[in-house]
């Protein structure tokens, strides 16, 4: 099964503590298809070399896109600091389609992992505007 690791980590994190928390939440038998996290994090340096150790593609997202994901556990404290409620949650689920780990806290690294949808696109963002886009064709 093919996931997306959603990460949301303090300034500064290091590389294993990335890894022991994506290695903390992966169901047995998954494949990592990426990390994904908020696009401010995206080059922070623990995270680019988590990615690279594995050969894990990195993926950032902004705080707007992620704020549009509806996800089970938001974070007021989250939002007053990156402008949006969830960073792990979220950024698993624009990579996937279904959550099946929730955000789980190990120090100074948050993690969530979705199994990835098959075309890559986040069922998350989808509404009712989206639906009547497609159907219809109008851009």
């Amino acid at each position: 099964m093919d996931v997306t690791v959603g990460v949301g980590a303090v300034a500064g994190v290091a590389a294993h503590e990335v890894l022991t928390a994506v290695d903390a939440v992966l169901p047995p038998g998954a494949r990592v298809a990426r990390l994904a996290t908020l696009d401010a994090r995206a080059a922070e340096p623990g995270l680019v070399a988590a990615a690279a150790a594995r050969g894990w593609p990195l993926t950032g997202h902004p705080a707007a896109d992620l704020a549009r994901v509806a996800v089970p556990s938001p974070s007021a404290r989250v939002a007053a600091a990156v402008g949006t409620a969830s960073v792990a949650e979220a950024a698993a689920l624009l990579g996937g389609a279904r959550l099946v780990v929730g955000k789980t806290v190990r120090g100074r690294v948050t993690a969530a992992v979705a199994v990835s949808s098959p075309g890559g696109g986040p069922e998350a963002l989808r509404t009712a505007e989206t639906d009547r886009l497609h159907a219809t064709g109008e851009r």
